[in-house]
């Protein structure tokens, strides 16, 4: 039976995605094509051999439209009959991507695939690809939804709502997310994913010193009235502090037969043990991870407990104290080097950031199973369970 292991995942450091953010002036094929040609050059591997490369991207327009997986393949040396593609699962592109790949190599469509991902939020703002849209819904979804459907800032307030997730606690997380990332970028954790660009050697966007008291000036991200009146329910309570950061990256991981990783002398990091997607109501859009943990867990015949390192997208704070509410999952073991909160969220290219910090803390830690899951725009997740080998 056909199986699926990674052999190699790399990424480039986070940058801020702003004007003046240390990869802000780096094209966004060029940032693709970086951790492309990385990948190559650590794996050895002919890129000849490669049957496809799958990339995710949000905002597919600009610089960023046109297959640009395509023109990045291209611009990091690979031969002209290397294919590329591109696709958007939102905040999870790079997420499906690997599902994409692995599919593809267990079914024997693929003996060798990459899975990668980019957004450069400092050249292609978030939301571009459907600005200047006077409706993206057409007629039968706003009928379905009378109310109309909202941001994924007013889903935070929601969930936050629901779930009964004090501001304190989210401040608190936030805090402990940056912490996190600061005390792993210090003791080199990350040096073995990263492929330094442009000056750039550690995640941006990390931040030290912040205490609950100074959280607590900070004014509430998404207060609405309309909404407030909408949703009395809501506390306002999400802050710039206790949301991900618009950033600049890349990542991508090379997937492959483990008979193959054999046969050109590579040793797996991982086995892609079990995968799954699905969907929510898209009013509280972030909780689809819940019901995509659940799925993975159940496809892949473990439970809670037996996941040893969890990588849960920080969309926001209290997607993720939901998630483990509801789930039922240890916190110290989520997110044990920071997450987007910290590191930053380039939409396209998070869900193989993760993979690939997920894959190497594995390898570190020596803990058997990984589990990631993404909160996606429009009320859906990915989940993949990854096993060290």
């Amino acid at each position: 039976m056909r199986d699926a292991v990674i052999v190699e995942a790399v990424r480039t450091p986070v940058g801020k995605g702003r004007p003046g953010g240390a990869l802000a002036d780096v094209h966004p094929v060029d940032l693709l094509a970086h951790s492309l040609r990385e990948l190559i050059e650590r794996t050895g591997v002919d890129p000849a051999l490669i049957d496809d490369v799958i990339g995710g991207v949000v905002s597919q327009v600009g610089e960023q439209g046109g297959n640009i997986t395509r023109r990045a393949t291209l611009a990091a040396g690979f031969p002209d009959s290397v294919p590329a593609t591109s696709i958007d699962r939102q905040c999870g592109s790079s997420q499906q991507a690997v599902h994409f790949a692995a599919q593809g190599v267990i079914s024997g469509a693929y003996d060798i695939a990459i899975a990668a991902g980019v957004e450069s939020m400092s050249r292609v703002p978030m939301g571009a690809s459907v600005a200047g849209a006077a409706d993206i819904d057409g007629v039968a979804l706003a009928e379905r939804y009378p109310e109309g459907l909202i941001d994924q800032g007013y889903s935070a307030e929601l969930i936050a709502a629901r779930w009964g997730i004090t501001r304190e606690q989210m401040d608190g997380f936030a805090i402990s997310s940056h912490d996190k990332a600061d005390a792993a970028t210090r003791a080199g954790a990350f040096d073995a994913e990263l492929a330094p660009l442009a000056g750039l050697t550690h995640d941006e966007g990390i931040r030290t010193g912040s205490t609950l008291e100074k959280l607590a000036t900070l004014q509430p991200a998404f207060y609405n009235e309309r909404m407030a009146e909408r949703f009395p329910q809501i506390g306002w309570n999400v802050t710039a502090a206790s949301a991900s950061q618009i950033s600049d990256g890349s990542a991508a991981i090379m997937v492959m037969t483990s008979d193959m990783a054999a046969k050109l002398g590579l040793t797996p990091l991982a086995r892609v043990h079990s995968f799954a997607v699905a969907g929510a109501d898209p009013l509280y859009m972030l909780t689809a991870v819940m019901p995509a943990t659940e799925k993975v867990l159940a496809r892949a015949g473990l439970s809670i407990s037996d996941i040893d390192n969890f990588e849960v997208s920080e969309a926001f704070a209290p997607v993720v104290l939901a998630w483990a509410k509801e789930t039922g999952a240890d916190l110290s073991r989520v997110n044990v080097r920071g997450g987007a909160i910290a590191l930053g969220h380039p939409l396209g290219a998070s869900g193989a950031r993760l993979m690939t910090t997920l894959v190497h803390t594995l390898k570190d830690t020596g803990g058997r199973y990984g589990l990631q899951t993404m909160c996606e725009g429009g009320g859906m997740a990915n989940a993949t369970i990854l096993e060290r080998l």
